[in-house]
């Protein structure tokens, strides 16, 4: 495929020499308003340089540039030199790539040989998996997609947070209220409601913090009784998280927690302490970070057990000595910037460099509206709780306006966790959001339902006209406005994928996806595909296979099913 970008640099780069072809080509835009061009170069940058006004500049190097057959025209508009590329070439160079390459088309081979390791979801053993969990989980594992697309060799973590005190609180609630039965039964609400008596019969009984304080030692000591019982925990919680994580299309390969550091933690406190890194402070030893404005972290307790910022010391220790990464990803939340910022540095002290290779992705808060799900556990809302209304509420809505579609229950499984998984990736991650259950589900604006309607709607197009083969396509038929914006889209496709993994920012894919939607259904209104005339069906039915190609993929990078059928 062309690239307009790198061609229109190119010609600029004959005119303009007081930039390099690489800031050129940064400062190549697409125009806000699509009637002045399909891409656009500011001069605003030249004015001081050369000493003229941005819009004599403008006409200057419009006047001089000269024709190549891929631009159709170039004009100078306020300080811009605008470019309108040829459709017939434009339509060539996109549509002959994506019917030729079809799932790869967009893909790349930018990451090869390159190791990426992303932690997401990192849910707790023996706790709800609510809903605040659905944006590590599902940044992250579109996270996970978009470096494998562009040929990265990915590794998905789920640092499971196995370990600590309360598991002893846990033993000690099972021992005298608990059953394996009902843990069997339901695991997660089962241990949750385990673990909220033990605090309240522990504020009339003392004594019970210090029975659940001698099982954890006996469980780090290695006590068969134990241990049994934490296995016993964490495999049930594990039958209840996949079962959320099957729902949402989640997958990982590995699943190391905290616990599977526990043997690798005294040999980083040894290198702390022989490289002087840490120092006594009352009692505990520490990290003094004052000289990078960051206050002291914690290394041990008193007692001289460990941490967090221990465990996750050793955890990338751990993950460089075995996966020799390029890039280490985190998908936490704002609220563990400092922990980060803290622990890297610490990895940095140590002397290794790839330390500048670790990533806090950072993501704000998700709220429910009030009253907007009636099914409560404890004081918590479960995240497949939420999946399962989506689907309920989908199907109802399938019943009432297509009730004779094949296999509605599948599709609305897909359509409803869709639509929840959407909503979460169409926000930026950094801003927090509020999940409506309006907005979620409805078929139209910028909702997972809306484009996946859209690929039904083409899949429906392509299957009427039963074409098997897309052949001697005359590309100067698509010339109407609607399918050029449509084209230009297409084309996009791998530049906004590499965008998303630079930024790591799902929602570039997400508004994507709703930009081919919407300019795919101003196409579909404007243009009649199954016509008369077959060197105008065949062009026009080429580019409804191709937006649903995009689509698909589009959709699969952000974690949504594409149902052929709605």
């Amino acid at each position: 495929m062309i690239d307009y970008k790198v061609l229109i640099a190119d010609l600029l780069a004959k005119q303009v020499d007081t930039l390099t072809f690489d800031e050129i080509l940064g400062l190549v835009e697409y125009p806000k308003n699509p009637a002045m061009g399909d891409y656009a170069f500011p001069c605003f940058k030249l004015a001081k340089t050369l000493r003229k006004a941005p819009v004599k500049i403008a006409e200057d190097i419009a006047a001089a540039l000269p024709k190549a057959d891929e631009i159709e025209s170039v004009s100078a508009i306020s300080g811009f030199v605008n470019f309108k590329v040829s459709t017939a070439h434009l339509a060539k160079s996109v549509m002959t790539d994506i019917l030729k390459e079809g799932a790869q088309y967009g893909k790349s081979t930018l990451g090869a040989g390159k190791k990426v390791v992303v932690e997401y979801s990192s849910v707790n053993i023996a706790k709800p998996f609510h809903m605040g969990h659905i944006r590590s989980t599902m940044i992250g594992e579109s996270l996970h997609r978009i470096y494998k697309a562009l040929g990265y060799d990915t590794v998905a973590v789920n640092h499971l947070g196995d370990y600590g005190t309360q598991f002893g609180k846990l033993i000690v609630a099972y021992k005298k209220w608990g059953s394996r039965e009902a843990i069997e039964a339901a695991p997660i609400p089962e241990l949750l409601k385990l673990y909220v008596r033990f605090h309240e019969e522990a504020e009339a009984d003392l004594s019970l913090n210090d029975e659940a304080r001698s099982w954890f030692t006996k469980l780090e000591n290695g006590d068969e009784e134990a241990l049994a019982l934490w296995n016993l925990f964490r495999e049930m919680s594990l039958v209840s998280f996949n079962r959320v994580y099957g729902k949402l299309g989640v997958t990982f390969d590995s699943y190391a927690g905290e616990s599977f550091y526990s043997d690798k933690m005294p040999a980083i406190l040894d290198e702390l302490r022989s490289k002087n890194i840490v120092e006594k402070s009352e009692g505990a030893e520490i990290v003094n970070l004052e000289a990078y404005g960051m206050p002291p972290a914690l290394i041990t307790k008193k007692d001289g057990s460990t941490l967090y910022m221990t465990r996750d010391l050793a955890a990338a220790k751990y993950r460089q000595d075995t996966y020799h990464f390029d890039k280490n990803i985190y998908v936490v939340g704002s609220a563990q910037k400092l922990h980060f910022q803290q622990w890297i540095k610490i990895v940095e002290l140590m002397g290794y460099n790839w330390a500048k290779d670790c990533v806090h992705v950072d993501f704000g808060m998700v709220s429910l509206e009030e009253g907007a799900l009636s099914t409560r556990r404890g004081n918590v809302i479960f995240l497949e709780d939420v999946l399962d209304k989506a689907t309920e509420k989908t199907l109802e809505i399938i019943n009432e306006k297509n009730p004779d579609i094949a296999d509605k229950d599948t599709v609305a499984r897909q359509v409803g966790i869709g639509a929840v998984v959407f909503q979460e990736l169409f926000t930026s991650r950094q801003k927090d959001y509020s999940f409506s259950w309006d907005k979620t589900l409805s078929f139209e604006g910028e909702t997972g339902p809306y484009v996946q309607y859209t690929h039904a709607r083409s899949c429906s197009v392509l299957r009427k006209a039963n074409i098997e083969a897309f052949e001697d396509i005359d590309f100067s038929l698509l010339g109407d406005d609607a399918s050029k914006t449509l084209i230009l889209s297409l084309g996009k496709f791998n530049e906004v994928i590499v965008l998303a993994h630079k930024n790591y920012e799902p929602h570039h894919i997400a508004r994507y996806a709703v930009e081919i939607a919407q300019n795919f259904n101003r196409f579909y209104h404007d243009n009649a595909i199954l016509v008369e005339d077959a060197a105008l069906k065949m062009a026009r039915l080429a580019l409804v296979k191709s937006t649903q190609t995009v689509l698909k993929s589009a959709l699969e990078l952000v974690c949504l099913e594409a149902p052929e059928k709605m």
